[in-house]
């Protein structure tokens, strides 16, 4: 219901595909549009990655105790290959071009067994080798954080998970990764990972309160991305609504109020674009933080099962003026009838032409 009532009070700020059109009717820009249907029995599309070179499009899903699934599309929609990974979920992948290699986040600890980096060949198949690149740290739960109030006092969260829970992926200019973990509040750096396989050392980059989260979604630091010239690094925080930035070695809230903020994108004009989850639709944050555009909504299920327009919004990709959005649609709540994710047969990737 939290998530229908933040929808209903969001309607009035919602800017319709149309507002972004200047070409008539024609005009596709700020249209959802589906790019794929997942095969019949694959649910729940969560990390994407493309590679810059041929177009293709990868998605893992994050089916949990499920038959996970790594899928490699062409440019236009085509399923090219199919790779099992069984019972662990993949929630986020990453494209190393230097390499043409997928990074994927193998969350081992919601299957009993070890999280996870592994990668895989770009133009991998069915039987294609699966390489593992390092272990997930064990670092526990950041310490309490002191949240203000305006009337002077002060609330202490204390955080208690340390499951973890490796989410998005980004490398930097000179190929090193960083990883995001949701219930370890941290973000994680190995150096140079090409170099090295199975047992890459793993450095804990930061560890900060502002990175977990006793909200909803029950994720804390998911999406992250460097700008342009890699003087900041910006980390989703799904469940606190936040996206959060790191530069000159301090963390700071960039941008407030985005609802179940999840994957993280920049285009080419400097928009920082995020899926919000709870709102069904991907928004624009200029350099300031500022909400710039808002695309996309939750438009029905369709005969087929699949969702129309964005449900659940998880994870973005751009590939030359186009954005492709896995929808997730996992109901989070208890099956109560209210959930439209709960309606969902057939799982879908959207493509938006940008704006």
């Amino acid at each position: 219901m939290k998530k229908v009532l933040a929808a209903i009070l969001c309607l009035p700020l919602l800017v319709p595909a149309a507002a972004w059109s200047e070409g008539g009717p024609a005009d596709e820009r700020g249209q959802v549009r589906t790019f794929a249907a997942l095969p019949d029995g694959v649910r729940l599309p969560e990390g994407i990655a493309a590679n810059p070179v041929n177009g293709d499009i990868y998605v893992g899903t994050f089916d949990g105790g499920g038959k996970n699934k790594l899928l490699r599309y062409s440019r236009n929609g085509k399923l090219l290959a199919t790779r099992d990974f069984g019972a662990t979920p993949l929630l986020g992948l990453e494209f190393d071009r230097a390499h043409r290699k997928v990074y994927i986040t193998n969350v081992g600890d919601f299957a009993g067994a070890k999280s996870k980096i592994q990668r895989i060949a770009a133009d991998f198949d069915s039987g294609s080798a699966v390489e593992d690149v390092a272990e997930i740290p064990k670092i526990g739960a950041p310490g309490p954080r002191t949240v203000d109030n305006p009337d002077g006092s002060q609330d202490t969260i204390a955080f208690g998970s340390g499951a973890r829970v490796p989410n998005a992926l980004t490398f930097d200019h000179a190929g090193n990764l960083y990883i995001s973990d949701s219930f370890q509040g941290a973000v994680f750096r190995i150096d140079n990972p090409a170099s090295c396989s199975q047992t890459c050392p793993v450095q804990t980059w930061i560890h900060d309160p502002l990175l977990a989260t006793a909200g909803f979604p029950p994720f804390g630091a998911n999406g992250l991305v460097f700008n342009a010239d890699e003087s900041a690094l910006f980390i989703a925080n799904t469940g606190d609504d936040r996206v959060l930035k790191i530069a000159n070695g301090a963390i700071s809230v960039f941008a407030e109020s985005i609802n179940g903020a999840d994957g993280l994108v920049f285009d080419r004009q400097g928009r920082l674009w995020v899926c919000a989850n709870q709102a069904d639709q991907v928004v624009a944050l200029n350099a300031s933080g500022r909400v710039i555009a808002q695309l996309g909504s939750f438009e029905g299920i369709g005969k087929d099962g699949a969702p129309k327009g964005l449900l659940f919004p998880a994870s973005p990709v751009i590939v030359g003026d186009e954005m492709f959005v896995t929808n997730l649609a996992i109901a989070l709540t208890p099956a109560t009838g209210d959930e439209p994710e709960e309606d969902v047969t057939r799982w879908t990737v959207s493509r938006i032409k940008l704006p």
